[in-house]
């Protein structure tokens, strides 16, 4: 990655000629080894965006150096923080301070990135200058509104495509107000995008989230010297307060391996006839550890060693063995922890004894796709027996291997990176060979994807 001249087409996933690229996984007997996973995507957004709002240089180890970020970095460079990595991966942010970005002379292109969209408006929303949104168009359909709202009341101006839909210009007001907000469904990026917001805003900004969601936005600025309140409140929520215009200070940060992205290494190896991967150095942020607790409640052999803490998130060593599973029922309530790895949680379920119901899942319609009909779409294409709902999927398992689909067939990967690696790793032990229609935006979060499930023994290509 080098965030000062970012590949155009990596950063406009939009953009990209009409061609596709299908990709197979055929069933394979072993899976086995140790590999480091890509660092944490959402602790990769938040590092670089922290940086540039702090004084002084940031180093940060192990970060993403997928498409999604890349995009992020870029747009940091065109609001003036500098940008760098060395040949080892390590990347060095110079940053502004808070409030010290300087109004971008371009369109900001998020490229394939909902996170960084919505966590970047958040930061500008109190930055005196208008600035441009966009991104690929798959990022173009995703609601932005949930951020909008929020950040009218803190001052900011927005003028967007109906629905709330990107381009959208963002006209940040130079006499910010804080606000106490109430999110109206659990959701980290919209708690960040605040909060980013109170950033360069006098007086204390909270949010009251009615479920706790993922606190890596909270973790990163105590962390960079920011003075944060947190309470809960009833039914398990909380309440975080920010105190406005700190000074930040630039520190050494290292990016864990994304738990998102080792949840297809995890799966393939439960699901393969004889696996035993390890995988080091991955985030076991309780808030982030659903899918894990998920597939232990199903028999899923995971050993969970060398804990630790790094840089103040929760950091352990996976080792995952090949499992007979059962289907369970996962509650709405546990969605907030696991909201990204449900995909990968459905192939598990597939080959699973039994019945397994997912719920609490609406928010999966508005990510990089229509995810939860994807789903279930590229299930049934693999023999699989689903029950669709509007916020729910239960999962009919084949006590073993699923069918797969039939000769010449592909799963729809509808440009959605998870869907694809979801499927590919279906393939792993399924009776047939699954292709998925196009596999090249997988980049944007996990490259090296084939290349590291190859290692492990995987058929790919």
């Amino acid at each position: 990655m080098r965030m000062r001249t970012a590949d155009p087409a990596a950063t406009r996933l939009g953009q990209r000629d009409n061609q596709v690229s299908p990709i197979t996984s055929s069933p394979t007997q072993t899976l086995a080894g140790a590999v480091r996973v890509p660092g944490d995507k959402s602790i990769s957004h938040r590092a670089l965006m922290l940086s540039a709002s702090a004084v002084g240089e940031t180093v940060i180890s192990g970060l993403l150096e997928g498409a999604d970020v890349r995009a992020t970095g870029t747009a940091l460079v065109a609001l003036g923080a500098g940008i760098s990595q060395s040949e080892d991966g390590t990347c060095r942010v110079l940053g502004r301070g808070v409030g010290g970005l300087h109004e971008p002379d371009t369109v900001l292109d998020l490229g394939n990135s909902g996170t960084g969209a919505r966590l970047l408006a958040g930061l500008l929303a109190t930055h005196p200058f208008h600035a441009m949104l966009t991104g690929d168009a798959s990022l173009r359909n995703r609601p932005m509104g949930r951020v909008i709202a929020p950040l009218e009341r803190m001052g900011a101006r927005f003028a967007a495509r109906d629905g709330g839909l990107l381009p959208m210009t963002i006209r940040g007001t130079a006499d910010p107000v804080p606000v106490e907000y109430t999110l109206p469904v659990p959701s980290a990026q919209v708690k960040s995008a605040v909060l980013l917001a109170g950033l360069n805003t006098p007086g204390r900004t909270t949010v009251v989230e009615p479920a706790r969601t993922r606190d890596h936005t909270e973790r990163m600025l105590a962390a960079f010297g920011a003075e944060l309140e947190i309470e809960p409140v009833e039914d398990g929520g909380q309440r975080v307060a920010l105190t406005g215009q700190p000074e930040l200070a630039g520190m050494r940060i290292s990016v864990p391996a994304d738990p998102s992205s080792a949840a297809f290494p995890t799966v393939a190896a439960l699901i393969a006839p004889s696996g035993a991967v390890d995988l080091p150095g991955v985030g076991v942020n309780p808030l982030r550890t659903g899918l894990f607790e998920t597939l232990s409640e199903m028999g899923a052999a995971i050993s969970v060693t060398n804990a630790r803490e790094e840089h103040g998130e929760p950091v352990a060593d996976l080792s995952i063995r090949s499992s007979a599973l059962s289907g369970v029922r996962v509650p709405a309530e546990r969605a907030p922890r696991m909201i990204d790895e449900y995909p990968a949680l459905a192939v598990a379920a597939a080959y699973a004894k039994g019945e397994t119901r997912l719920e609490g899942l609406a928010e999966l319609r508005v990510k990089e796709s229509d995810r939860l009909t994807a789903i279930a779409e590229g299930l049934h294409r693999c023999g699989v027996r689903v029950d669709l709902g509007e916020d729910f999927l239960t999962i009919e398992g084949c006590g073993g291997p699923p069918p797969g689909p039939d000769a010449g067939d592909a799963v729809a990967a509808r440009d959605d990176h998870r869907i694809a690696m979801a499927f590919l790793t279906l393939g792993v032990a399924s009776q047939r060979p699954v292709t998925v229609d196009d596999g090249r935006m997988i980049e944007t979060s996990f490259p090296g994807f084939t290349g590291l499930m190859t290692e492990l023994g995987a058929r790919i290509a």
